[in-house]
């Protein structure tokens, strides 16, 4: 009898509860009066509060980032008042929440927002538009998680602003959000930007594709970028064999061009952000690269996710293991699509990948951590800020970079073992984990690549060495199919290996810029960042040309002396030359050898358009 009255009473609390949630709802006015001094003016209003204290906060995190970023830090002027605009009682109770003392029913809580970094983390806000990252720009309140939001944005008069977001649009200038997630993730653009729009039929449903641009650039411009990512959309799109579900039934490119932007791409669940103080002009293809790589996105991390993610926190940093599929793999489609969609020719597509090849195989990175354990370290690297020097050039390989390596070592290795392709995996990831949407595990991508290529052994042990341990498979052999030659760009060179050397104004020496690196000739010397180097082989270093005459005059591995100061002193010590690591990839008939047929057919299987 009293464990029914328990149950019979839990029903009550939990019907209360539900009822309580469905009274809450979270209002937001932002306004711009002094948008020349990057400043913005925020009211959020709680309505339904019945808490003793309510605790108000400033994200710390934004989704598509992984570290911690303090935006709490300009935020001012923060007030807050009762329904009948009575000053209630808040104070700051930590670098990142203000507690608002005995609120009753709704709660209007008042600040001032300062925003002069327009990319896709932060907000940037001056006469021309207020660029918004929602984690950058809103507070929120513990226990209003699943609360509706609405968002209302007071344009400047006679100033043409419209506005681009994924938001659900009410009317007018006001747009609304489901709950507190998707409201984080929803950045917005107000300027008097160009759009363009069009609906693709995917499988017989309608949905739309828009592109809001705030650029310098000119109408003919703004319709090449618009008609190359229509190629981009189409290309991917056949990747998968349909786009995304989209929540309100369309996809919103959302770019700010302007001079005082920052150059970043940040991927959203219906939209993304793309930054860049370079114009059309000059950047086309860089531009339309991100816009690739952001796109993918749309599948890949946004909808097809790793548990590791979920749910994202808001105050804390988020660590994945599997950034090297999120990130890395993205990386990989962002360019294959250019060469697809016949933005890049293949002699642009292979030259680009030589610099990923370089960076990823000659970086000893790979020695002290496995592409899992790059992944892990996000949080460290991923827009993060560090005031001490760190050791991250010796021991961290970007998971993008890494990731799209990797994803091109199985790739090659799919099509000529296995008869299947990176895109087969891919549609396999998204029919299992993409839709319905269901956070996948390390294990549940190695068993999907179990299943893609029929064979287990393979799948195990391409994870153990390549994904959990730090192996990749032998890439020039396998790109020779595709008729690419992946050799030494300077053979027999001697160099100073990846040493980067600044040449003193009074030409007394050559200062080492940069932390040398541990397979390098110079680190063995002994010699590290902030050295001088003097003389070489007795000869003074007093510019590049007296570097080249030395070097000219040795093989690798020669053994010559050096004299080079440290904090003051004069040293000496000998260094054994290096040779010129760099790698080229070049297709065979750019160098007058035969493609054949059979490696004109792979290369156009791997690099040929989808979409006809």
């Amino acid at each position: 009898m009293k464990k029914i009255k328990l149950t019979i009473l839990g029903l009550a609390l939990g019907l209360a509860s539900t009822q309580a949630i469905a009274q809450q709802k979270v209002d937001y006015k932002l306004s711009f009066p002094n948008a020349v001094h990057h400043e913005a003016e925020v009211q959020v209003t709680f309505s339904g509060v019945n808490t003793d204290t309510l605790q108000v906060l400033m994200p710390r995190s934004s989704p598509g980032r992984y570290a911690i970023h303090e935006f709490a830090k300009n935020v001012y002027n923060v007030r807050a008042t009762d329904a009948q605009g009575k000053p209630l009682q808040i104070y700051r109770a930590n670098t990142s929440q203000w507690n608002v003392v005995k609120p009753q029913g709704n709660v209007t809580v008042s600040y001032t927002l300062f925003a002069d970094h327009a990319d896709g983390t932060y907000a940037g806000i001056d006469e021309t538009h207020a660029h918004l990252n929602a984690p950058a720009t809103l507070m929120y309140a513990r226990g209003f998680e699943e609360a509706p939001a609405v968002v209302n944005f007071n344009v400047p008069q006679n100033s043409n602003w419209k506005v681009a977001t994924q938001l659900k649009h009410e009317q007018g200038t006001t747009y609304s959000a489901p709950n507190f997630q998707y409201l984080m993730d929803s950045p917005t653009e107000l300027s008097n930007f160009d759009f363009a729009e069009w609906t693709v039929n995917d499988n017989g449903k309608q949905k739309t594709v828009q592109v809001a641009l705030h650029h310098t650039g000119t109408q003919p411009q703004f319709q090449e970028y618009v008609n190359k990512t229509k190629q981009i959309v189409a290309e991917q799109r056949a990747v998968f064999g349909q786009l995304p579900d989209y929540d309100f039934g369309r996809y919103t490119f959302i770019g700010c061009y302007m001079p005082q932007a920052v150059g970043d791409g940040m991927e959203h669940r219906n939209s993304t952000i793309l930054t860049s103080s370079r114009p059309l002009a000059t950047a086309m293809g860089p531009q339309l690269n991100t816009v690739s790589h952001e796109f993918f996105h749309a599948w890949n991390v946004e909808r097809i996710r790793p548990k590791s993610l979920e749910p994202f926190d808001f105050q804390e940093a988020n660590m994945s293991e599997a950034l090297w599929l999120a990130e890395g793999f993205t990386s990989y489609y962002g360019d294959l699509t250019m060469a697809r969609s016949g933005i890049y020719d293949v002699k642009k597509y292979a030259a680009d990948l030589a610099g990923d090849l370089n960076y990823v195989l000659l970086s000893p990175g790979r020695e002290y951590h496995s592409l899992v354990e790059m992944s892990q370290q996000a949080p460290f690297v991923d827009a993060a800020r560090s005031v001490d020097p760190v050791n991250r050039h010796n021991t961290f390989i970007s998971y993008y970079t890494y990731g799209l390596v990797t994803g091109l070592a199985l790739d090659m290795t799919l099509r000529q073992q296995y008869n299947k392709t990176l895109d087969d995996y891919m549609q396999a990831l998204w029919r299992k984990y993409g839709q319905p949407e269901k956070p996948y595990t390390l294990a549940d991508l190695e068993q999907t690549l179990a299943e893609v290529s029929g064979d287990k052994a393979f799948a195990n042990q391409f994870f153990r060495n390549s994904i959990n341990g730090s192996q990749l498979p032998e890439l020039a052999s396998l790109l020779t199919k595709a008729g690419l030659d992946l050799r030494k760009a300077k053979p027999g060179e001697a160099t100073l290996k990846m040493v980067s050397l600044d040449y003193l104004k009074d030409k007394s020496g050559a200062k080492i810029s940069n932390s040398t690196f541990v397979n390098s000739g110079a680190y063995k010397a002994g010699l590290n960042r902030g050295d001088v180097i003097l003389t070489m082989d007795s000869h003074k270093l007093k510019s590049e040309k007296d570097l080249k005459k030395v070097l000219e005059k040795h093989k690798p591995g020669d053994t010559v002396p050096v004299t080079f100061t440290r904090h003051g002193q004069t040293r000496n010590t000998s260094i054994v030359l290096d040779e010129n690591p760099a790698f080229e990839l070049v297709p065979y008939e750019s160098i007058g050898k035969e493609l054949t047929p059979e490696m004109q057919a792979f290369r156009t299987a791997w690099l040929g358009s989808k979409t006809q």
